[in-house]
């Protein structure tokens, strides 16, 4: 065990014990709006900080989704969760998929919230420079959340996602980050997984859409569902976050009968 600890906070005392793993553009305060209506009865529900964001801003790493899934097992063990679930919103979709080849014995269920799938995103041509150079100019994610939002959201709220950003994450580690998340592709290590494994997608968003998990997500797991939100983009925790708690939970109440 190494000695680096990923910055998190917990909410709750309930038995299943959930991880809940923040995407490319947030830290853990990604689900403060979703975190007063959880279930702290049923649930304990820890929020991490990755590498390079938060609590964790300054730490140094590979910022891969592979070194992601083993700080969250460490974690894990420091927190004494033998079995538990992951709750991960787009790259963090990326890092649940990635505990499935990690660590797929400790896992309950995994939830991808707008999951990036496992075989990556390709970003061709003006696309690949739009995200790349996100890392150190604000207008560009600002028109990635525009974007992926279906361009339905206040200027105000764009604003605001994107000051967050600039805050709670470091720029080289940013742009590393989207090297892993988006260029690595590890279908083959768990594809067939039988995990059971929920994505929920936005129908506003037109690059991680609902048809997309169907092509990825759906075809891959064997035990998968999938949950669309029709008012929803990229960012359910902040669109639709009491329907993204109902849907989440339901799927995580499923897995009740089975051992902690």
């Amino acid at each position: 065990m190494t000695s680096f600890v990923l910055p998190h906070e917990v909410h709750g005392d309930g038995a299943h014990k959930v991880f809940a793993v923040h995407g490319w553009f947030a830290d853990r305060s990604a689900y403060a709006a979703v975190l007063p209506d959880l279930d702290r009865t049923a649930f304990t529900y820890a929020l991490v900080d990755l590498r390079g964001y938060g609590g964790a801003r300054d730490a140094v790493g590979s910022y891969t989704t592979t070194e992601a899934a083993v700080d969250l097992v460490e974690l894990a063990d420091r927190l004494g969760w033998e079995r538990f679930s992951v709750i991960g919103h787009s790259m963090g979709g990326t890092v649940a998929q990635r505990l499935m080849a990690v660590a797929p014995h400790r896992l309950r269920r995994i939830v991808g919230v707008s999951p990036v799938p496992a075989s990556g995103l390709p970003l061709p041509g003006e696309q690949g420079v739009l995200f790349a150079d996100a890392a150190h100019k604000a207008e560009n994610r600002r028109a990635i959340i525009d974007f992926t939002t279906g361009s339905r959201r206040p200027a105000a709220w764009l604003d605001r996602m994107v000051e967050r950003s600039l805050e709670r994450s470091d720029a080289k580690a940013f742009r590393a980050w989207l090297d892993s998340w988006a260029g690595e592709d590890f279908r083959t290590d768990v594809e067939g997984c039988e995990v059971p494994a929920l994505a929920v997608a936005g129908e506003l968003d037109p690059a991680l859409s609902p048809a997309l998990m169907r092509e990825t997500w759906m075809s891959w797991y064997p035990r998968a569902e999938l949950v669309p939100l029709t008012d929803a983009g990229h960012y359910a925790m902040d669109e639709t976050p009491l329907e993204l708690v109902r849907a989440v939970e339901d799927f995580l109440r499923a897995d009740e009968g089975e051992p902690a």
